[in-house]
């Protein structure tokens, strides 16, 4: 990851994104002031607790849902308040792959991805059908099956299938939001590896969201920690995953399961449930939590601060502990 001000090789450049919802007193800010970049051809992980706003950022940046405030430029061109037929170009080259694919039941497979094709105009006439069949062998499935409907098959098959719909457009870059958490473990390794594979041989760039830290340490260049709607650390990922700053990182990365029962489990500790997003303390948002909060916490929201090359962490303690 890069400063959102660096070259021309950043794929995604997001400046101060906010992301709200609803009005008044009832009003949400689910994303806050989160800037970040993302180089082309690189996997970027986004990790944090249920409600950190890592959903949320994910479908903003790629204008599927409105922002509040900031920038979000895609190959340097903004696309936030894009209407729907001037985003149409760039959508081809910005595709999601949901935590459950929501498949239309009463469409056979192979006219869903006939559709998106379709949609943008890609591979008319007789190429039509053998660009479908190569894209069931792409993630690993039988051409044959395009005639039947989402119903017969299984829960890991069918995320290959959203994989594919995701592929259609021929993106260069992707959103993967929690693509494995409803698999069990086996076909979960099996969906990693056809995402770095497919990464690989399609040039792929993408942001891979997942509260499996595991995961994101095995597949990801870079990773940014979120909570509350805020940034909290962002470093390469052999450095957080090695000398993690932040108190919530640290705290993150404790509770992670260890696969050896040998070794002794870190000693931190992270109490409590995350605030309400609807009320969230001031200052940073963090301190209900965290064992190094003094008052001057709730009066200062940190900044992200470089500690080192591409590690930045939002602390206003971070020297005294």
């Amino acid at each position: 990851m890069t400063t959102p001000s660096s070259g021309a090789s950043n794929m995604l450049n997001v400046q101060a994104l906010s992301v709200e919802f609803g009005k008044g007193e009832k009003r949400v800010r689910a994303v806050a002031n989160v800037s970040l970049s993302i180089q082309a051809g690189q996997t970027v992980g986004l990790v944090g607790e249920s409600g950190s706003g890592k959903s949320t950022l994910g479908r903003a940046v790629i204008n599927l849902i409105p922002i509040k405030q900031g920038l979000v430029q895609f190959k340097g061109q903004s696309i936030q308040g894009l209407s729907v037929s001037d985003m149409r170009p760039l959508r081809r080259q910005m595709q999601m792959i949901f935590q459950d694919p929501s498949l239309n039941p009463r469409q056979r497979v192979g006219d869903m991805l006939n559709e998106v094709l379709e949609t943008h105009g890609l591979h008319k006439g007789v190429l039509r059908t053998p660009r479908i069949h190569e894209l069931f062998q792409l993630v690993g499935l039988n051409p044959e099956h395009a005639s039947r409907f989402p119903h017969e098959f299984s829960g890991g098959q069918k995320q290959r299938l959203g994989i594919a719909r995701a592929l259609a457009a021929e993106p260069q870059f992707i959103v993967a939001d929690e693509p494995l958490s409803a698999l069990d473990m086996s076909i979960q390794a099996q969906i990693v590896n056809l995402l770095i594979e497919l990464k690989s041989s399609l040039g792929l760039t993408i942001l891979f969201i997942s509260h499996d830290l595991d995961v994101v340490e095995y597949v990801c260049d870079h990773v940014v920690v979120m909570y509350l709607g805020h940034v909290m650390e962002t470093a390469p990922t052999d450095v957080l995953f090695s000398k993690p700053l932040h108190p919530y990182t640290k705290a993150l990365l404790a509770a992670a399961p260890i696969p050896d029962p040998g070794q002794p489990a870190p000693q931190v500790v992270l109490h409590g449930e995350p605030p309400s997003p609807m009320s969230p303390p001031s200052g940073c948002v963090f301190r209900t939590r965290c064992l190094h909060a003094t008052e001057e916490c709730s009066l200062q929201t940190p900044a992200l601060t470089q500690m080192g090359a591409h590690h930045s962490v939002a602390c206003i303690r971070l020297s005294e502990i």
